[in-house]
C-alpha cells in the first residue's frame, strides 16, 4: 500500500486580491538565509568587504538568479514558446525556472560585480558557493508541495501517487533533490571550508559545488520522470543530463586547477557586520 501524495494547495495565503504562494515564500527564505550565511561569513573574514559592499553583492546576485533562471528555462525546456511568444519570457508569475539558467546568471553577476570592486573572481565564486545548497533544497520542497517534478513509476515502498500523474506510485524525486542538492551539498561545502586547510585554494570550493550538483543531477535524472514536452535525445539521455554532464568536468577540472596551487592568501580582516562576531561558526 503506496501513501497518497496530501494535495496541497499551492497558495499559502491571500492578501485580499493578492496570492502569495508557496514556491515563493521558499524563495523568500531562501534568500534570507543565503543573506544570513553570507553575513556570517564576511564576519569571519572569508571575502575581503565590508557590510554595505555584501548587500551589493547580494542584490547582484539576487537578479542574477531571477533573470539567469527564467531566460534559462525558456531558452532550454519552452523554446518553440519563446521563438513564438517573445513576451511570454516576462510572464514569471506562470511559473519556470531552471538552475542551470540561475547558475550562469550568478556567475555573470559575480562576474561583474567583481571587476566593479577589483576583487579576484574565484574567490568571489568560492565565496558564493556555500550559499546555494540551502535555496536548492526549498526550492525543491516547493516543487514538492506544488506535486510538480515527481519521479518515475516504482515499486518501492515509499513511491507516492501524485495528483495529476497517474494512478502509478512514483519516486519523490524532489525529495531526493531537496536531500542531496540542499543538506549533502551544503555538508559538503562546509566540511570544504572549515574541515580541510589543504582545500584552501582558489576555485576549489566552487569546483566541488558545480561538479557535486552535476553528479547529483545526472544520477538523479534516472529517476525523475523526464518532461513529456522534451525531444527524445540518444543515449537515454535527459536535457538535465545534458546541461549536468559539463558541469562535472568544468567542476572538475577547477578543482585539480585549485589543489595545484599555492594556498590561497589570507583574506584582508572585513568589517564586522552588526551583531555578529568573526569567530561564530557559519
Amino acid at each position: 500500500m503506496h501513501p497518497y501524495f496530501i494535495a496541497f494547495d499551492p497558495v499559502a495565503f491571500s492578501l485580499g486580491p493578492v496570492q502569495v504562494h508557496w514556491y515563493g515564500i521558499m524563495y523568500l527564505l531562501s534568500f534570507g538565509l543565503a543573506w544570513w550565511l553570507g553575513q556570517r561569513r564576511v564576519a569571519q573574514g572569508r571575502l575581503p568587504v565590508t557590510a554595505d559592499q555584501f548587500s551589493d553583492l547580494a542584490f547582484y546576485l539576487m537578479l542574477g538568479v531571477i533573470l539567469g533562471g527564467r531566460i534559462g528555462y525558456m531558452v532550454f525546456y519552452d523554446t518553440p514558446e519563446l521563438i513564438h511568444h517573445p513576451l511570454s519570457l516576462l510572464r514569471v508569475w506562470e511559473g519556470g525556472m531552471s538552475f542551470h539558467g540561475g547558475l550562469l546568471g550568478v556567475l555573470v553577476a559575480a562576474l561583474v560585480w567583481t571587476r566593479k570592486h577589483g576583487l579576484v573572481f574565484f574567490d568571489v565564486v568560492d565565496f558564493v558557493a556555500p550559499l546555494v545548497p540551502v535555496g536548492l533544497g526549498l526550492g525543491r520542497l516547493g516543487n514538492f508541495i506544488n506535486g510538480e517534478l515527481w519521479g518515475r513509476p516504482t515499486t518501492v515502498p515509499w513511491g507516492i501517487i501524485f495528483p495529476g500523474a497517474g494512478p502509478e506510485p512514483r519516486h519523490p524525486s524532489q525529495l531526493y533533490e531537496a536531500t542531496l542538492e540542499g543538506l549533502v551539498l551544503f555538508l559538503l561545502l562546509r566540511w570544504s571550508t572549515h574541515g580541510r586547510k589543504d582545500l584552501n585554494r582558489r576555485g576549489v570550493v566552487m569546483g566541488l559545488f558545480i561538479a557535486g550538483y552535476g553528479l547529483v543531477r545526472t544520477s538523479l535524472e534516472n529517476v525523475r520522470e523526464p518532461d513529456a514536452y522534451m525531444p527524445n535525445f540518444p543515449l537515454g539521455l535527459t536535457m538535465g543530463m545534458l546541461l549536468s554532464i559539463p558541469m562535472i568536468l568544468v567542476g572538475a577540472w577547477m578543482v585539480w586547477r585549485g589543489v595545484r596551487e599555492t594556498p590561497t592568501p589570507a583574506a584582508a580582516e572585513a568589517v564586522p557586520v552588526a551583531g555578529t562576531r568573526a569567530d561564530e561558526p557559519a
